[in-house]
């Protein structure tokens, strides 16, 4: 009887996927490991190429040299050193101190005589493309040495950048507490000074807008009409006019002659919580809680533009006579510069990483400074380039103003106050807010600011209703509140 044979699967298992890849991953590392780590044969073509790309790539934009050089170079060395210079071969510059140097693969070692060779083939071919051209690099070399009595001066077609000079802050006298005056009944959340310096406005929580000598701090007017906190104010330096705005969505226009509203510019969809005037143009800027800037014709109270955008509360708004001719910044971090003409925005801050609530304008420069709980930052106008932070006042910072001395003011939630050398962003003084007898010490808080014509005189509202005026200490001397200033590498100035 036959033998019956077995299946081919029983005599012959067919091994599992597992037990093929373990197999192969053996013979595989068997099959390289001889060669493991030794380094790659040398291939002078390709050895060559690589040479030849680098050589062009750091050295030919340097083969023309300019017009002012060649102007310089007009008296042409002896004829030895000529050719002694001319066989000299050129070689890359020394690395300078602080930048690396990345080192060549271990098996192109430039010391190795067949990678010598090649560079040595090639700067000989560069040396016969200058002196078919002698207005490159070696002409410069030649002309390095124009006299025996001289030394070689250095070859380098680039300066080395200077060390940053860092300017040192200007002395500023402290400012201290000159007078308070209350009067109103609620919070004041808006001041303004009148361009001839003889009076100045506040508005405050009670509704009211009252005016105030200047000079003596006396009551000279109310005015009423506001039915909900008066959060901005403006006087007009062309025309007798006190503009307005409050969280009752109204924005007003004074008659100073009459001593009563003339106008009322309708339009926001919420509380208006900040305006400004043009100082050439017969427009206003207010912004509000409803997201947008609104710019109106002073005198037919129409709205010219609704500048929208910003994706909270418009906090402050700024407008110069130079584009960007206004300026705004919002509770979304963010602060803006428009195109008056177009209507459109030109840029977007985005560097601040809280609510901006504070803009101040520089008097006597072309730029502003930005105040949030993280930090105050400086632009430079018109594409807002930032130019510095000023760091320290870790507080929400309500209210900047900025005088014609570079005197930067920042005032807190908290009742904190801060005085800057606008320059260099020197923190020279550092102060508290004092809360009026009576008040609570949660009352010290600064909502507004601005300085006098004349920059000597601080108007403060605060949280405690009442109005405080600061002045510059006149016994203050360098000796007695020296300059003590070290500059940080995050705030220096660009």
């Amino acid at each position: 009887m036959a033998e019956v044979q077995a299946p081919l699967s029983e005599a012959h298992p067919v091994p599992s996927p597992k037990e093929v890849i373990e197999r192969s991953i053996k013979r595989t590392h068997d099959m390289f490991l001889a060669n493991y780590g030794a380094p790659l044969p040398d291939d002078p073509p390709s050895q060559r190429l690589k040479l030849t790309s680098k050589i062009l790539d750091e050295w030919d934009h340097v083969k023309e040299l300019p017009k002012a050089v060649l102007a310089q170079a007009a008296i042409k060395p002896p004829a030895g050193k000529l050719a002694a210079l001319e066989d000299e071969p050129l070689k890359p510059p020394p690395p300078r101190a602080g930048v690396s140097v990345p080192m060549p693969p271990r098996n192109h070692d430039p010391s190795s005589p067949g990678v010598q060779a090649l560079i040595d083939d090639i700067s000989k071919e560069k040396q016969v493309e200058a002196k078919q051209a002698p207005n490159g690099v070696v002409a410069l070399r030649n002309n390095a040495g124009k006299a025996d009595g001289f030394a070689r001066t250095s070859s380098a077609l680039v300066r080395l950048k200077e060390a940053r000079k860092v300017p040192k802050p200007e002395w500023h006298a402290p400012w201290k507490l000159m007078r308070v005056i209350s009067g109103h009944l609620g919070w004041v959340r808006s001041v303004a000074v009148d361009p001839s310096n003889e009076w100045f406005a506040t508005g405050a929580g009670d509704r009211v807008i009252k005016i105030w000598d200047m000079a003596s701090g006396t009551l000279k007017l109310t005015l009423t009409g506001h039915i909900a906190s008066v959060r901005g104010l403006a006087v007009s330096s062309r025309h007798p006019y006190l503009f307005s705005c409050g969280e009752d969505k109204m924005v007003k226009c004074w008659d100073l002659e009459y001593n009563k509203a003339i106008r009322q510019y309708h339009g926001h969809l919420s509380g208006v919580y900040c305006m400004a005037l043009h100082p050439t143009l017969d427009i206003i800027v207010t912004g509000g809680r409803d997201s947008c800037a609104r710019v109106w014709d002073m005198r037919t109270k129409a709205q010219i533009f609704a500048l929208t955008g910003h994706q909270a509360t418009v906090s402050d708004v700024k407008a110069q006579e130079a584009d960007p001719q206004i300026i705004t910044s919002s509770m979304d971090t963010t602060v803006k510069l428009w195109d008056l003409a177009a209507g459109k925005s030109m840029t977007t801050l985005t560097h601040h990483k809280k609510a901006v609530r504070a803009l101040a304008l520089n008097p006597k420069e072309f730029t502003f400074a930005s105040g949030a709980p993280d930090n105050i930052k400086q632009w430079k106008c018109p594409q807002g380039n930032f130019i510095q932070n000023l760091s320290g006042h870790h507080a929400i910072i309500n209210t900047m103003a900025c005088n014609q001395d570079g005197v930067l003011f920042s005032g807190g939630d908290n009742g904190s106050m801060h005085f800057w050398d606008y320059k260099t962003g020197y923190n020279f003084q550092t102060a508290e807010t004092l809360v009026q007898p009576g008040s609570l010490e949660s009352e010290a808080g600064v909502f507004c600011s601005t300085f006098d014509m004349t920059g000597s005189r601080l108007i403060t509202g605060e949280a405690d209703k009442t109005i405080k005026i600061w002045k510059e200490d006149e016994n203050a001397t360098p000796e007695t509140h020296p300059v003590t200033w070290k500059p940080s590498i995050s705030s220096l100035r660009v």
